[in-house]
């Protein structure tokens, strides 16, 4: 009866353990930028919660924000990043099957998936971009408050001009556009302010259309806001680097 009773208080507990886990986890990624405890948190929330899409999609954020500070000088370390990152599709996969009506699954899919492509080549795989694109607007159409998927997307658009259209149609990649870019980023902006990235890459993409009113206007605003990623001081030196290209423009 002891052995039963135990069993009984410990189902009865999981849950709260799986809460606060996620919640470890949530506070090594987001604040205290340490990725790999954070990928250890979620772990164990999934050991003790599986197919559960809110666990899974962190579990490929986390393997997301690990394999983009990988060291990839040698062919090694280039392998071990790209498993790192076809890790983080696998668990986005896992989560957009979990629960096919979470946003934010989606919204990683096309993030892990982007990782990929720009790994291997966005122009030699455009089904992978496409998919990138797919994503991003199942996951706007979900949730249309979903800034990271509106980045996300107006990034997609942002790297397929890196090359004329002529180029880029027969590869079925015709559908990118600066304009387009342009208007994501800014949804994105609007609906998250505080965030850095978002801001340097629509400077970036206002500076491709010419623009350089608006793009001296988002540079200006990044020094006055805090620091919500780990990149951020990295984004912050860039983007005093940009406004000294164009200060003059």
């Amino acid at each position: 009866m002891l052995t039963v009773g135990w069993s009984v208080a410990m189902c009865l507990q999981q849950p709260d353990r799986v809460a606060q886990l996620v919640a470890e986890g949530n506070d090594f990624s987001e604040k205290q930028f340490d990725n790999q405890k954070a990928l250890d948190k979620y772990l164990q929330a999934d050991s003790l919660s599986p197919n559960n899409d809110e666990i899974l999609w962190r579990i490929s954020r986390a393997y997301v924000d690990i394999g983009e500070h990988l060291p990839a000088k040698t062919d090694e370390e280039k392998e071990k990043q790209l498993e790192t990152y076809q890790k983080a599709l696998d668990y986005a996969n896992k989560a957009v099957t979990a629960n096919p009506k979470n946003s934010m699954a989606y919204c990683r899919r096309a993030i892990a998936t982007g990782r990929v492509a720009l790994f291997k080549g966005v122009f030699s795989v455009g089904g992978l971009v496409n998919s990138t694109r797919d994503d991003c607007q199942k996951a706007i159409e979900l949730d249309s408050l979903n800034a990271a998927a509106y980045y996300v997307l107006g990034r997609a658009h942002a790297k397929l001009v890196e090359k004329p259209k002529i180029i880029r149609w027969p590869l079925g990649l015709g559908w990118g556009n600066i304009d387009d870019a342009i208007k994501n980023y800014e949804r994105a902006i609007s609906l998250r302010p505080d965030f850095i990235m978002y801001r340097l890459d629509a400077a970036r993409a206002y500076v491709e259309n010419d623009d350089y009113t608006k793009a001296k206007e988002q540079l200006t605003i990044i020094p006055t806001l805090s620091k919500e990623d780990e990149d951020d001081d990295q984004f912050r030196k860039e983007a005093s680097e940009l406004m000294s290209q164009i200060k003059d423009k």
